[in-house]
């Protein structure tokens, strides 16, 4: 393989474990859907309060801790707590009220605990269901490179890549929340989701084209510079895809409400580190692997 291609293959194994490394001494901050607890959405009349403020009035309420607020569009906050109950609730509004002068609240919801670690579960297990059906795709699919590569070999090279592109968004994610208080929510999990099915349709470009070269060239061309060509022959297709893509999550990003900024953070980052995990993670290890199957 090329030199860049060696030289990005260890610049991703480095961010890869330093994105482990991160969520290793960090942690996720988990938010009320996983943790359980409450989320209110409340709307005030007039400027909406400095968060921190707002934080200690709802802190200061009898029976109430883990708060955490965060702004919501130009006058409203999202303020997320342990879970209380009705009487509890009522006072925060009483004390919010008198503090900061009338407010509408436009959502109040109560997840327990064992509906949090319920929904924890079930996400773990969708990913990795996810995991392993892409293997198999993969693995169906390409079954006519048998003669050159293990079609197996395309389905871990693939899952190779998505690790890397999952572990980046969750590193990120982990500092975020340990210096910014991010929380990783129910709609992480769908950013996650999205981002592997993302990935694979970008590696899946690429390993059609190596499928169509090998079909065609068969064994008279070196298999790595088969890969090469591939990734060559794809190039422009995956970046001008990339780029238009991101054109619409930076401006989410940046001109969506509060509520979806951060799934289009994790998607800009997921997106951006699919696009070169398919040319510079899958696709050496492909080269790699097959060299050895030839020798």
């Amino acid at each position: 393989m090329k030199p860049i291609y060696k030289i990005m293959f260890f610049f991703s194994v480095g961010l890869t474990v330093a994105a482990i490394v991160l969520t290793a001494i960090f942690g996720l901050r988990f938010g009320a859907d996983f943790r359980g607890g409450s989320v209110m959405e409340l709307v005030f009349n007039g400027q909406r309060p400095p968060v921190d403020e707002l934080g200690k009035v709802v802190g200061a309420v009898g029976g109430v801790s883990n708060v955490s607020v965060s702004p919501e569009g130009d006058n409203g906050a999202l303020i997320r707590l342990n879970d209380v109950g009705e009487q509890t609730h009522q006072d925060i509004l009483s004390a919010v009220s008198g503090k900061f002068g009338k407010i509408t609240e436009n959502r109040f919801d109560s997840i327990g605990p064992t509906v949090g670690n319920d929904l924890k579960t079930k996400s773990i297990k969708a990913i990795i269901i996810s995991l392993l059906a892409i293997v198999v795709y993969l693995a169906i699919v390409f079954r006519k490179l048998s003669s050159v590569l293990s079609p197996w070999a395309l389905g871990l090279s693939a899952v190779a890549a998505l690790v890397h592109d999952v572990l980046v968004p969750i590193g990120l994610f982990a500092l975020l929340g340990h210096y910014l208080n991010i929380e990783i929510t129910s709609i992480f999990v769908a950013a996650v989701l999205t981002i592997l099915g993302y990935s694979i349709s970008d590696s899946v470009v690429v390993f059609d084209r190596i499928r169509e070269n090998v079909l065609r060239f068969g064994a008279r061309e070196n298999f790595g510079d088969t890969v090469h060509k591939s990734v060559m022959q794809t190039l422009i297709r995956s970046l001008n895809t990339t780029f238009t893509v991101l054109l619409s999550l930076i401006a989410i990003f940046f001109f969506g409400g509060e509520s979806i900024k951060y799934f289009a953070l994790a998607l800009i980052v997921g997106v951006f580190s699919g696009a070169y995990s398919s040319i510079f993670i899958a696709s050496p290890i492909l080269a790699w692997w097959g060299r050895g199957r030839r020798g």
